[in-house]
């Protein structure tokens, strides 16, 4: 192999392993098997649903990942032909960090990018698994019961501070539970974290005594010009403070004894010395002659040299013998 084909392979290794590396924090988080009156798709069906998350602290771009409901035997090879494979050139398939992606299970691929090419069957167990790009690695999987209830789903519960220190793709059945939306520890959670953080109870207390919201607006309004009505007082009494600054100033350095000259003593100028300073000033900076710009060219006769005369250039005429 020579030089270039080494290159290109290495280069081809390294774009592979980083493409299978991206996806290791991927995971199943939540499953709905049966849904009458849950979320809708693009189309306004509704359909089993899938969520997977990004357990990572950045972006994952998940196309290229693998989702089935086929269960391969120990050892093994995965037959992609019965696998989802999530395709190419969608900016939607790009999860933020702490993000999901919900994937609807109707058997219908055509339909987008978010639907499935198998369907998850009520009233029996559903095995779900998703691959890495290589289709042989594992990145997690779940065994959702034959027993969940029609509108509930099969949720993950471990808390949100803790989805990024998830290594194993091992199912635990310890860390899933049925949730039937009733209460906030019980939410469905579609496309968004399955850990609702609590509500602050005087928020809600708020809430419900101030629903259009006037008197937030008051209290915004009088904090506001509370605001403005104190700058405006301390602008006032610095303003004060300054103003007797400067006449104790001046009396100083008039009279150098800044005790013996009261207030009252101290002249201000007048209206008219300054108008009259004022007008001084502006005469004096704005003063200038005006030049003649006529030019007068006098023709002077000049005196006769020489060097000038046209006879000392020519040829004598030469004489005939």
């Amino acid at each position: 192999m020579n030089k270039k084909g080494l290159v290109l392979l290495l280069f081809v290794f390294t774009l592979s392993f980083s493409a299978f590396a991206q996806h290791k924090g991927l995971r199943i988080t939540e499953v709905m098997v049966e849904n009458n009156s849950n979320i809708t798709d693009e189309y306004g069906n509704r359909s089993a649903w899938i969520e997977l998350y990004n357990t990572t602290r950045k972006s994952m771009q998940i196309s290229t990942v693998f989702i089935t409901n086929e269960r391969v035997p120990e050892g093994a090879t995965p037959d992609k032909s019965k696998m989802y494979v999530i395709p190419l050139n969608d900016k939607n398939t790009k999860i933020q960090h702490l993000q999901q992606a919900v994937f609807f299970a109707d058997g219908d691929p055509w339909k987008g990018t978010f639907h499935a090419n198998f369907e998850l069957k009520p009233g029996q167990e559903n095995y779900i698994a998703i691959y890495d790009a290589d289709g042989l690695t594992k990145l997690d999987e779940v065994v959702v019961p034959a027993n969940l209830p029609a509108d509930n789903s099969y949720a993950r519960t471990i808390e949100i501070e803790d989805w990024h220190k998830i290594e194993s793709n091992e199912f635990d059945a310890t860390q899933w539970e049925f949730r039937n939306g009733s209460d906030k520890n019980s939410a469905i959670t579609p496309g968004i974290n399955n850990q609702v953080i609590e509500l602050n109870d005087k928020i809600e207390k708020f809430q419900r005594l101030d629903s259009a919201g006037i008197m937030l607006t008051l209290m915004a309004m009088a904090i506001v010009f509370s605001a403005l009505l104190m700058l405006s007082i301390c602008f006032y009494v610095f303003g004060k403070i300054n103003a007797s600054i400067a006449r104790k100033n001046k009396a100083a350095a008039h009279s150098g004894k800044q005790s013996t000259i009261s207030e009252d003593e101290i002249e201000e100028d007048s209206s008219e010395a300054i108008a009259a300073i004022t007008m001084a000033l502006y005469q004096h900076l704005n003063a200038h002659d005006y030049e003649d710009t006529v030019l007068t060219i006098n023709k002077v006769k000049r005196a006769y040299s020489p060097w000038s005369s046209k006879i000392y250039t020519l040829r004598e005429t030469p004489n005939k013998h």
